[in-house]
């Protein structure tokens, strides 16, 4: 295969992946506005130059954009990221004004902002019953089959048919959630509840820390505890157990990135594993590779990314909003437009860093700076 046809082969798996996602962030943001009586001035799928569009009977225009990349609602007089109103907000008639986002209760503007997020959670909740409805749920039993020698287990004491209960103070369900907590804590001195012979044990134990490389420029770190279980078990459940489990899956993600992020904020991984978008680009078209149903999982995850990353409480993102509305709420009254407006040009640098730390990580990872280095040599 071509690199050009590989590269158009990961450009479109990256829209297929990231574009519906954003389109259903932006819808939650629209559905709660509708709920409140906001007017919906434009909804962008896309961003850039309008292509086509429409306008419905609520005087809404929906326009698809040149750039697959983003979308975006704007509300009736909403003004820039800072959600300022409009100058001319203060002459509109009071029913035209009664439709704006500023002039509704905090608390609505609150709920409005998170249904972005929110829905982005929904949605992986759902595409995790889609696939869990296939797949069927992991059971496979958090008890040790085998324990290989010379490893981070054997030397803890763990045997054959001890059945782990938590990791760390936080309960497992099955083995896999349990190898995922370990891999994650490379390194680390941590606590394993563990029932043996019908007692209750607590076992120390630091996993070995392991470094990988998958060929791809995909690396980093984890933790091996170095023990196996018996045959790994999937079983198909009701509507109610597969849902509870997608439910689940959700929450287990959603504290996986808080971990990493700690961890990365405490010196304990590297800022280096960090990634952006043309890191998710290539793990869209690698995954892609594997069939529909590792792909749709992966949406599952960016979905899960895209509202964690919203409510950071970061001006410019969703967060930041919500962190401004909490404010107004405790004091009754908004943050002086001067200190918004500085908050939110300092996010805005803050995010400009941060993408262009995370494209040199991608960039890097792609061997650019070797091969450069090498030229330059």
């Amino acid at each position: 295969m071509s690199h050009l046809l590989t590269l158009a082969i990961t450009i479109l798996c990256f829209i297929a992946a990231i574009g519906p996602l954003i389109f259903v962030h932006e819808l939650g943001h629209y559905l709660a506005g509708r709920v409140f009586g906001v007017k919906a001035e434009m909804f962008s799928i896309g961003m850039g130059r309008e292509l086509f569009g429409w306008t419905d009977k609520r005087g809404t225009r929906w326009k698809v954009s040149a750039l697959p990349i983003g979308g975006y609602v704007k509300f009736a007089g909403d003004m820039g990221p800072a959600s300022t109103p409009d100058p001319a907000w203060l002459a509109l008639p009071p029913e035209q004004r009664a439709q704006t986002l500023q002039a509704k209760p905090v608390w609505q503007r609150f709920l409005v902002v998170l249904a972005g997020p929110l829905t982005n959670f929904v949605a992986a909740i759902a595409i995790f019953t889609l696939y869990f409805g296939v797949t069927g749920v992991p059971q496979t039993p958090a008890t040790i089959a085998q324990v290989v020698p010379g490893t981070a287990a054997a030397a803890a004491g763990l045997r054959p048919g001890d059945h782990i209960l938590s990791v760390a103070g936080r309960p497992v369900s099955n083995f896999e959630d349990m190898a995922q907590m370990i891999a994650l804590r490379p390194g680390q001195r941590l606590a394993l509840e563990v029932q043996r012979d019908g007692r209750l044990l607590t076992i120390p134990v630091k996993p070995q820390r392991k470094h990988f490389s998958d060929g791809a420029g995909n690396e980093g770190d984890v933790g091996l505890l170095g023990v196996a279980s018996g045959r790994s078990v999937q079983k198909r459940e009701g509507v109610a157990g597969t849902l509870a489990a997608s439910f689940r899956e959700t929450g287990n993600i959603l504290q996986t990135m808080a971990d990493v992020i700690g961890q990365i904020v405490g010196g304990e991984r590297s800022a280096k594993e960090l990634g952006g978008p043309l890191k998710i680009a290539q793990f869209s078209g690698q995954v892609a590779t594997f069939g529909w149903l590792p792909f749709i999982r992966f949406m599952a995850l960016i979905s899960i990314n895209l509202g964690f990353i919203n409510l950071l409480p970061i001006p410019l993102l969703d967060g930041g909003h919500l962190l401004f509305y909490l404010i107004e709420g405790v004091r009754r009254r908004p943050l002086p437009a001067q200190t918004q407006e500085w908050a939110f040009r300092s996010g805005l640098a803050l995010l400009l860093g941060f993408m262009l730390f995370v494209t040199i990580n991608d960039l890097g990872s792609f061997g650019l700076w070797r091969k450069l280095a090498g030229l330059i040599g």
